[in-house]
């Protein structure tokens, strides 16, 4: 039988309402879930870690431009786990994005908690080649 602590249950709580979220397209629930010195690193850009976006108003921003690209963004079937202060989500991404490409990828992100939010936010999809 597993074992989960208290904080563990209270982690996955916060990875659904996170994914609740997302799914809302509600910056405001985000950001209140997400520490004041917070990271997201995208699954695209320039680096090796994407597109990183550090500290609370560069991450709303990389939020937002997720909401602008894709305005009909959808994470589907979402699956979480949660092991200490790291956690995963597993989901599936569709969305059109604004030059009409439909998108359907398979995705997971890998979370930091600390103090009972998230305090990074890594991201990773399938770069599906049509």
């Amino acid at each position: 039988m597993e074992s989960h602590t208290r904080s563990d249950v209270d982690l996955f709580k916060l990875l659904e309402r996170f994914a609740d979220a997302w799914n809302r397209h509600d910056l405001d629930a985000l950001m209140s879930m997400m520490t004041d010195d917070c990271v997201f690193e995208a699954s695209a850009g320039p680096e090796v870690t994407g597109q990183r976006s550090e500290g609370r108003l560069a991450v709303r921003t990389a939020y937002a431009a997720v909401f602008e690209t894709f305005h009909d963004a959808r994470w589907a079937n979402p699956r979480h786990f949660v092991a200490g202060n790291r956690g995963v989500s597993e989901w599936t991404f569709t969305g059109t994005h604004t030059d009409g490409k439909r998108v359907e990828v398979n995705g997971c992100d890998l979370f930091t908690f600390r103090d009972g939010k998230i305090a990074v936010k890594n991201s990773y999809r399938k770069n599906r080649l049509k």
